[in-house]
């Protein structure tokens, strides 16, 4: 199997990106730590990762908090004994204000905290570990908003975009220790929470939401909006020695909406 005797951390699992790249590294043959601020959630995933016959740590974790990043890598440690993959992707959308009218003390400084501050301080906590290892492979999980910002959301963007700093940063610093660190850059990503905007935006335009749906899928190169299970397949594609000469380096995964 690609990611066999392979142990892995995700952070933010949930409905979404982070339950399926839990999913998709299991099936590709990993042991994983599981990370969320939800015990409902990361029950719910444990069953599901147990049934495929993977060995599961669940861990309570805000990763805003330094004690609680340490504690979740310690008890990775102590669980499995090495910590081959960390998955960051735990989040916070930001809030939607006109930078005009923002008042930026109080609505960017909750997804600076999350996005990108929260970020690295789980991967300096995972650094000690693959150090020691001399191997190890760090998954930022970015958004397309950095390539083409919208309104509105300039504090999500401005987080996003400091974490891809950040991460090509990282990846200069740790090379020499056999460590990589790349992004993940999705687009809009196929789900509820993402079908319920389009239904509050069809209401507001006075159409269907699937004319919203289809206004956006013509931006798409392959023509569909992709699914947070077909996005995993790049985080597996990280995690594995398939990538082993790859990083400092972002692949974008929006089925081709934003070119470069």
């Amino acid at each position: 199997m690609l990611l066999g005797g392979k142990i892995a951390i995700v952070s933010g699992i949930g409905p979404g990106l982070g339950r399926d790249a839990a999913l998709a590294l299991a099936h590709a043959g990993a042991d994983l730590a599981i990370a969320a601020r939800s015990e409902a959630s990361l029950r719910s995933v444990e069953k599901e990762l147990e049934a495929l016959g993977r060995r599961v740590l669940r861990v309570r974790t805000d990763i805003t908090q330094k004690a609680d990043c340490l504690r979740l890598v310690e008890e990775t440690r102590k669980a499995f004994g090495k910590i081959d993959v960390l998955v960051n992707n735990a989040f916070h959308p930001g809030h939607f204000v006109p930078i005009e009218n923002d008042d930026v003390e109080a609505t960017w400084r909750t997804p600076f905290d999350v996005n990108v501050l929260g970020t690295i301080k789980l991967t300096q906590a995972v650094l000690p570990v693959m150090k020691a290892q001399h191997s190890g492979s760090i998954v930022m999980i970015n958004s397309m908003i950095i390539r083409q910002p919208l309104p509105m959301m300039a504090g999500y963007a401005a987080s996003k975009a400091a974490l891809m700093a950040a991460t090509k940063t990282l990846a200069r610093e740790v090379g020499a220790y056999g460590i990589r660190v790349n992004s993940v850059v999705p687009g809009y990503i196929w789900g509820p929470s993402l079908e319920g905007y389009f239904a509050m935006q069809a209401k507001q335009q006075g159409v269907d939401a699937k004319a919203v749906y289809d206004s956006v899928a013509k931006q798409i190169a392959l023509g569909h909006i992709p699914t947070s299970e077909e996005i995993a397949g790049a985080i597996v594609f990280f995690a594995s020695d398939l990538s082993r000469v790859v990083t400092g380096q972002s692949l974008d995964v929006n089925g081709g909406h934003e070119l470069h």
